[in-house]
């Protein structure tokens, strides 16, 4: 394992994302507290409480997994499709770095901001709603597990976009709205039983239940499930990562 080559792309991305700190941190932070003023203040207040929560606190998680899902793909995939685009993936890749050296370096940077992204905004929600962390443990390995998944989706990304634009098509016309009909606002009980059983396709409703069962004990599909259903994925990104590298799409075309 070459180590000082996975250390050195590591630092080269997290200098990137303290060089862009406004775009890459505070912007989704100072987002994500308008949702919190809407929904968890203004809204919540004049609303019951679901299984015993009360609303502000309840989307807690699920405003945290809205902005992780969407920070961890763009990190990944903005940080593989840069090389790309300049030319000096190829470098990389005459370089002594195998794949998985590679992945590492840039999914490790990835995963780290997002993390550090899901922890300040989990901080800033203080501020906003009272809230209290049933699983402390169980919080921070479904934000870690969430954000290694999901740059790992995000560097695949990077590697098949031609172009900027093709970065951002994935995450706003799929993630986002499978997050917001993943239970983010909701629990999937309250919906009538035919609206439920179609949202157990949803992959995103197993993240949001796992991650808000950590905070409040409760959660829509069995947490084991939920734990399951994310290392299948990550499995999943981690077999085409493989393929990719081993074929050279878009890689060597």
């Amino acid at each position: 394992m070459n180590i000082p080559a996975i250390h050195a792309i590591y630092r080269f991305e997290m200098a990137r994302t303290f060089r862009t700190l406004t775009q890459s941190i505070v912007s989704p932070v100072l987002s994500t507290s308008l949702y919190f003023i809407v929904f968890g203040t203004a809204i919540g207040s004049r609303m019951g409480h679901i299984g015993g929560t009360s609303y502000g606190a309840f989307i807690i998680p699920g405003l945290i997994m809205l902005s992780l899902l969407n920070e961890s793909i763009s990190n990944a995939s903005f940080g593989i499709y840069l090389p790309k685009w300049s030319g000096t993936i190829y470098e990389l890749l005459s370089a002594p770095v195998s794949p998985l050296e590679a992945v590492l370096g840039y999914v490790g940077a990835a995963s780290t901001k997002s993390v550090m992204l899901g922890l300040l905004i989990l901080l800033t929600a203080r501020f906003f709603v009272p809230y209290s962390i049933l699983h402390p443990v169980w919080m921070l390995a479904f934000l870690l597990l969430t954000a290694v998944t999901f740059c790992s989706f995000g560097f695949i990304i990077g590697l098949w976009a031609d172009d900027f634009q093709k970065l951002q098509v994935i995450p706003l016309m799929i993630v986002t709205p499978l997050t917001f009909l993943g239970g983010a606002f909701y629990s999937i009980d309250m919906l009538p039983p035919f609206w439920q059983k179609l949202a157990l396709f949803n992959p995103v409703v197993y993240l949001i239940s796992g991650f808000r069962w950590s905070f409040y004990g409760q959660s829509d599909v069995n947490v084991t499930l939920s734990a399951s259903m994310t290392m299948a994925f990550l499995l999943l990104c981690a077999v085409v990562i493989a393929w990719i590298f081993r074929t050279g799409y878009k890689l060597r075309s």
